[in-house]
């Protein structure tokens, strides 16, 4: 198996890339919609609008992207199991759990704020809003600076 993912590595590097910026923009774009839910009237046409779009974009395009990420991610592993030894990629997986982590909290959120409740401030979700992109910066970083 690991020979035949080596022949299509790239093509798995590409698919991968695509689902990694899927997945971000829909991380950044989420905490926006929040702040947008959070300045809307409680109970009128647009807080049910805010939560119908959070809801389709949590499952329509962060939660595949996400999977597509990881099962990618493992099976460029298998093909290149050297990555397992080296610091850039140590940096790089505990920022891909980190964001992986704050899915799970904006899903969490997503579901309170279906039910009528308002989690955290603007202020908050704005700051939310920045923390997969500087996650992803250092990402970047790693994979093609590899520094160390």
């Amino acid at each position: 198996m690991a020979a035949f993912l080596s022949s299509i590595y790239l093509w798995l590097k590409a698919a991968h890339l695509i689902a990694v910026i899927a997945w971000m923009a829909g991380m950044m774009y989420l905490p926006r919609l929040f702040v947008y839910h959070l300045q809307s009237e409680k109970g009128g046409e647009a807080e049910r609008m805010f939560v119908q779009m959070q809801r389709r974009l949590l499952k329509g395009i962060i939660n595949p992207a996400m999977v597509a990420v990881w099962v990618i991610g493992i099976l460029m592993l298998i093909a290149n199991p050297a990555f397992l030894s080296d610091g850039w990629f140590h940096v790089k997986f505990a920022l891909v759990i980190a964001i992986s982590a704050v899915h799970g909290f904006y899903a969490a959120s997503r579901k309170k704020f279906e039910a009528g409740e308002r989690p955290r401030t603007e202020k908050f979700w704005r700051i939310m809003n920045e923390a997969p992109f500087i996650a992803l910066i250092v990402i970047v970083i790693m994979v093609i600076v590899k520094p160390f």
